[in-house]
């Protein structure tokens, strides 16, 4: 039994809203459309859109496949099926607003692919359909709607089949049609009622598709970032290791500021932190490639200077523009443990802590230029005496550059060595004194740091 298509039939006003006017079918593969209203009879400019198209009466749903958040005036019901014109049927799709479906008939799939455009939002599919290039004793009775399905991914779809064939029709809706209509209990009210349904349960699935595919790339890339994240070399060191990353940019684990410690083969450890300004994606990438430069360039047995200016070619053939820049401090541990190398590019000077004496930073006078910044820039290395027994702190700028209550001070270096102190006092070493020394940063500032924060620290016993 074909398809029921509405044949001719004036609609009076005061049931559709709109002015009397007689709809038409226009053949196998066309759209029904409102004939012009008659001599002194103003319709209004819903009725027929401006490219011809044909409108039945019936019910119209927000939801549109090309976007779903967009809310149509009216649907548009797309039915393939092989004598769509043959019905004396006259379905009635009318909702409470009395606003039009339009509708689109094809007889074949090559008809249906051609009347397939953007502003159709559902499909009425004919399971009984031959399929093109179908083999007469293929046992897949649902090839037609899984080619549907491929060809409209982002349209609702609704199986007509017969009364005695409901199974058919669930197994439709198990491969990915909304719902199923048998056609001899097929009407317009029911009809109506299957594409607003149909409709609205599409743009459920695609939003719960799209919810999990976000949630899938957010974990994608929270391990990404994770992955991102250095893992200490120190191997044969008795130098004890604890690090504190706090990204700036909201939901990310990976900022603009980078750190590493590696031992070489000689027995020095060396330790790096930096920061690339800003604190987004591009800037944490960026991060990322210095910090596997310097781990590089450290193991191939570049040191201070020499270093420093091999990382400035890097940053100046990876950077986006010629604005960003970089601060950097290394750090190179002599291998009794007793004495140090210092480098710093723009940024600021270490905190050391020894036993009876309170924190102090180490010397910042010979602090060359940020990475980035000049060209045939140098950076001296500056002699450090550590001691028997230290702690040694690197940091990034978002730890000093939070505020201290609403006063708008910043906490700054002083600050923060007298923060550090107290918290030795207390007898906080390595994780702990890094996790309650950045809380209570954020504390003073009260809130979350806008800036990435990045602090190692490196620990020896005498």
């Amino acid at each position: 039994m074909p398809v029921p298509v509405p044949r001719q039939r004036a609609i009076p006003a005061a049931e559709s809203g709109q002015a009397q006017a007689a709809p038409h079918v226009g053949g196998p593969s066309t759209e029904t459309g409102r004939e012009p209203p008659a001599e002194g009879v103003r319709g209004p400019a819903t009725d027929a859109p401006a490219d011809g198209t044909a409108v039945p009466d019936g019910s119209a749903v927000p939801a549109a496949p090309a976007s779903a958040d967009a809310t149509p005036a009216n649907l548009t019901l797309l039915v393939i099926e092989d004598d769509p014109a043959g019905s004396p049927i006259v379905p009635e799709m009318l909702d409470s607003a009395g606003r039009p479906i339009r509708l689109r008939t094809a007889r074949n799939l090559t008809e249906a692919e051609r009347l397939l455009t953007d502003d159709v939002h559902c499909i009425l599919l004919d399971l009984a359909l031959p399929a093109p290039g179908r083999a007469a004793d293929s046992e897949d009775e649902l090839v037609v709607l899984r080619h549907v399905l491929e060809l409209a991914p982002r349209h609702a779809v609704l199986a007509l089949t017969a009364s005695g064939d409901a199974e058919r029709g669930a197994e439709a809706v198990r491969v990915g049609a909304q719902d199923y209509l048998l056609r001899e209990e097929l009407d317009g009210r029911l009809l109506s009622r299957a594409i607003r349904y149909a409709v609205e349960r599409k743009r459920s699935d695609t939003a719960e598709r799209r919810l999990t595919e976000s949630k899938l790339r957010a974990q994608e890339n929270a391990r990404l970032e994770r992955g991102l994240l250095p893992t200490p070399l120190l191997e044969g060191s008795s130098l004890r290791f604890a690090a504190r990353y706090r990204p700036g940019r909201s939901r990310a684990l990976l900022g603009g500021d980078f750190y590493d410690t590696v031992r070489t083969p000689d027995g020095t450890v060396h330790a790096m932190i930096g920061d690339v300004c800003g604190h987004g994606p591009d800037e944490a990438a960026l991060g990322v490639e210095l910090r596997i430069a310097w781990r590089a360039l450290t193991l191939a047995g570049l040191c201070g200077d020499r270093l420093l200016s091999t990382l400035q070619q890097v940053l100046e053939h990876e950077r986006d523009n010629d604005e960003i820049f970089a601060t950097l401090c290394t750090v190179d541990i002599a291998p009794d443990g007793r004495r140090a190398g210092l480098c710093l590019a723009g940024h600021p000077a270490p905190l050391v802590a020894r036993p009876g004496r309170a924190p102090e930073l180490l010397p910042y006078d010979n602090n060359g230029p940020a990475l980035g910044l000049l060209p045939r820039a140098r950076w001296p290395r500056t002699q450090v005496e550590l001691g028997a027994a230290w702690s040694l702190m690197l940091y990034t700028d978002g730890l000093i550059e939070g505020h201290v209550g609403n006063t708008g001070e910043r906490l700054g270096q002083e600050g923060m060595l007298g923060l550090v102190r107290r918290r030795l006092e207390q007898g906080l070493s390595g994780e702990t004194l890094l996790r309650t020394t950045v809380d209570e940063v954020r504390d003073l500032n009260g809130g979350e740091l806008t800036d990435d924060v990045a602090v190692v620290l490196l620990d020896r016993s005498a």
